[in-house]
């Protein structure tokens, strides 16, 4: 199954906070849901919200839960550290584009990025004018010289709208195969995958 029928209730963009275990990593993530669209595949890489499990060896021994937002450089703030380059650990692997950075601290992998960013003052609503980190929007290509993942599992419970469960009990869930050769799917994780 690569589609179901649209959710029932509308899409809303709604700010969300997560966060590594001990708290050096703080981040807020405006994030569209329900999907504007449930499919394994979607049309472009700005169509809908992707919520994915890869099977690959990296996502697997991380246990690595992505979101990818409609629009990373406008979606994603990091309010701490400032400097994820120099103040958090990273691991790269196989082509060394992707960072997949993590707390020196707690060792929680809260994001994986690769492109380019910038440190901008910005206004925050309910939280007033915050220097953050973020990807830089002028030459951002979502999947080209952009990437950026939301490990969900770092996303703080009980906010409005977002319990991570209703998104396995509606099927919102795309399974990738990144170990071998089947289209991307619902409902059921790959060869290798977990739920």
């Amino acid at each position: 199954m690569t589609s179901q029928e649209p959710a029932t209730s509308k899409p809303t963009r709604r700010p969300y906070h997560g966060s590594c275990h001990c708290g050096i990593t703080k981040y807020f993530a405006y994030i569209t849901l329900p999907p504007p669209m449930i499919t394994a595949i979607p049309p472009t890489s700005t169509s809908t919200t992707r919520i994915r499990k890869c099977n690959c060896s990296t996502c697997h021994k991380m246990s690595f839960f992505h979101v990818r937002l409609l629009d990373s450089p406008n979606d994603f703030l990091l309010l701490s550290p400032l400097d994820p380059v120099t103040e958090l650990k990273d691991y790269t692997c196989f082509d060394h584009r992707i960072h997949w950075y993590f707390c020196p601290n707690c060792a929680i992998r809260c994001f994986a990025f690769s492109g380019e960013s910038e440190v901008v003052d910005i206004e925050i609503e309910g939280q007033g004018k915050k220097t953050v980190w973020k990807p830089k929007a002028e030459g951002w290509v979502e999947g080209g010289s952009g990437y950026l993942s939301i490990n969900a599992a770092t996303l703080e419970p009980n906010q409005e709208g977002l319990n991570l469960s209703e998104w396995t009990e509606k099927g919102w869930i795309a399974y990738l195969d990144m170990r071998g050769d089947e289209v991307a799917r619902l409902g059921k994780p790959h060869d290798g995958g977990i739920y």
